[in-house]
C-alpha cells in the first residue's frame, strides 16, 4: 500500500480550496444586470400627478362656435351703476360679453370702461356719443356720433373698437356706408329681451332663455336694475342648456366693417 505524505495531503487541500473559490467568482460576474432596474426608480418619481395639473382659469378657453352651440349676451347704453356687477357674475362663471357704450356714459364713468376692459372674456363695442337715431342724421353727423365714440373708447379701453350697434337697431345703405368707411361691422340682434320696457328680472329671463338658440345674440341694458338682477340666472340657465357664452366677435369670427349682423 502506497503512503500518502503529508506533503501530498496539503498540496490535495489547496487544490480543492481553489477549486471551491471558482464558482463564486463566476457567479459574481453577472451582478451588474440588476443595475438598470435601480436607475429607473427616480422617472417614476418625477411623473407628475394628472391630479396636481393646474386647471385652466375660467374664461381662457377658446371655443369654435362653428362646432358647439353659442350665444352673445350683448349690454347697451352703460356703462352704468350695475355694469361692474355684471361683469363680476359672467367672469365668475367664465361667461364673455359685449358691451356697447355709450359716448355719454363712457365719460362719466371712465373707470368702468376701463375695468370691462381689463376683464378676460369682455367685449367694448361703440354705442354712438349721444343715442341719436341715425337713419334721421346727416352723413356728417353720423359719422360724427360713431367716429367719436369708437376712438373714445378705443383711448379709455387701451383695445380697438371694431364693432357698432346704431341705437334702436336703426340702419340704412347711408348709415352701412359711413360704418365702412368707419371701419366698424355693425351688429343688431335676434332676441329683444325688452328689458328697457318690462324692467322685469323675471320677464327678462324668460324673453332671454324662450329665444335662446345656437348663434343668437341677445339685446339686454345693464343701465336697469333688473337686468343686472336677471344676468346670474340667465347665465347659468344657458349654461345648464349647453351653451357657451361668447363675445360677438367669439361668435361671429371675422366681420367686415359696413355689414350688419344679426346673428350667427
Amino acid at each position: 500500500m502506497r503512503r500518502i505524505t503529508p506533503t501530498a495531503i496539503a498540496i490535495a487541500a489547496l487544490c480543492a480550496a481553489l477549486a471551491g473559490a471558482a464558482p463564486g467568482v463566476a457567479q459574481a460576474g453577472p451582478a451588474p444586470t440588476t443595475t438598470p432596474a435601480i436607475s429607473a426608480a427616480p422617472s417614476v418619481q418625477h411623473r407628475q400627478p394628472a391630479a396636481a395639473r393646474p386647471k385652466p382659469r375660467p374664461g381662457t378657453k377658446r371655443v369654435n362656435c362653428a362646432r358647439v352651440k353659442c350665444i352673445a349676451l350683448t349690454f347697451d347704453d352703460g356703462p352704468g351703476p350695475g355694469t361692474e356687477r355684471v361683469v363680476k357674475a359672467l367672469h365668475a362663471k367664465g361667461a364673455h360679453a359685449t358691451f356697447f357704450m355709450l359716448g355719454s356714459s363712457a365719460k362719466a364713468r371712465p373707470q368702468t370702461v376701463r375695468k370691462v376692459a381689463r376683464t378676460r372674456g369682455m367685449e367694448i363695442g361703440a354705442h354712438t356719443m349721444t343715442h341719436r337715431q341715425l337713419t334721421g342724421l346727416s352723413d356728417s353727423a353720423i359719422r360724427a356720433e360713431m367716429v367719436t365714440n369708437r376712438q373714445q373708447l378705443t383711448r379709455l379701453s387701451g383695445r380697438p373698437v371694431r364693432l357698432v350697434r346704431p341705437p334702436y337697431g336703426a340702419r340704412n345703405a347711408r348709415v352701412d356706408h359711413i360704418a365702412k368707411q368707419a371701419r366698424l361691422a355693425e351688429v343688431l340682434w335676434n332676441v329683444d329681451t325688452e328689458d328697457w320696457r318690462n324692467r322685469s328680472t323675471a320677464i327678462t329671463t324668460q324673453r332671454a332663455l324662450s329665444g335662446a338658440r345656437a348663434g343668437s345674440i341677445i339685446l339686454m341694458h345693464d343701465i336697469h336694475p333688473s337686468t343686472v338682477r336677471a344676468v346670474p340666472g340667465i347665465v347659468n340657465a344657458l349654461q345648464r342648456r349647453g351653451f357657451h357664452l361668447v363675445t360677438v366677435s367669439e361668435l361671429l369670427g371675422s366681420t367686415r366693417p359696413g355689414r350688419a349682423y344679426y346673428s350667427r
